[in-house]
């Protein structure tokens, strides 16, 4: 552990603004933040980064389709300073020794930004191999698929993952609009691939060299990562 008290966590959302095929409005999925963070905050000590820094986008579908989410409503009316003044996330490269654990939100954002941001693998990579707990919801392990550790292969190689799958991409008619799918390209660096029965069930998967990858599948997902999470930062 970071400290004796309580764990610190550096969440990481999304800085991509539109989805390039369309022009439509992106960014991070808000339930998927909110859940996590409600979850988490009484216990542990969040700070929030983005790749860009400052306001982090958050993708105004997740707000309207959230809207009759109570919580969600809640913290969209009042935790706005937690996204608008994200700190930059390279301002936290050889400081995995603060924290206790990484966590990526999804939303689509991720699928264009952080995917192939060499700043975040840099983090991601530092973070794992420093015994530090590594997860992400949704699309959030976008971030982690093409990570390689220092021996050259690939983090999720030989690990039990998960994320949003193709069948869920296909549901939402994003598929012909992303760079890649997510459940094929974990699938195609090594990963052991794991998916709810049936779409949009919940899936959260516990593993890792030293169990400290926790990947979440999808939003409703986020409803129980955030528990996960917790009870990873206790043991890892």
């Amino acid at each position: 552990m970071a400290s004796a008290a309580r764990p610190r966590l550096l969440v990481v959302l999304s800085s991509q603004t539109t989805i390039p095929a369309t022009g439509a409005s992106t960014g991070w999925y808000l339930p998927e933040l909110v859940h996590p963070y409600n979850a988490l905050a009484p216990h542990v000590d969040i700070t929030i980064a983005s790749p860009k820094g400052g306001k982090a986008p958050v993708d105004p579908y997740s707000v309207e389709a959230t809207k009759d989410d109570a919580a969600c409503a809640q913290f969209i009316k009042e935790q706005e300073a937690l996204w608008t003044n994200t700190a930059k996330l390279e301002s936290f490269i050889g400081r995995a020794n603060e924290f206790d654990g990484i966590f990526f939100v999804g939303g689509h954002g991720p699928m264009f930004d952080l995917a192939t941001d060499k700043t975040s693998h840099a983090l991601i990579r530092e973070f794992y191999e420093s015994s530090k707990l590594v997860s992400a919801v949704c699309h959030g392990p976008a971030a982690l698929v093409n990570v390689t550790l220092s021996d050259g292969t690939y983090l999720v190689a030989g690990q039990t993952v998960t994320g949003l799958s193709n069948a869920e991409e296909d549901a939402l008619q994003a598929t012909a609009i992303m760079p890649f799918l997510l459940e094929t390209e974990l699938r195609n660096h090594g990963a052991s691939y794991v998916k709810a029965d049936g779409l949009f069930g919940v899936k959260v998967v516990r593993s890792g060299k030293e169990g400290n990858l926790v990947t979440g599948q999808n939003p409703p997902s986020a409803g129980v990562i955030g528990g996960e999470i917790l009870k990873a930062l206790i043991t890892v």
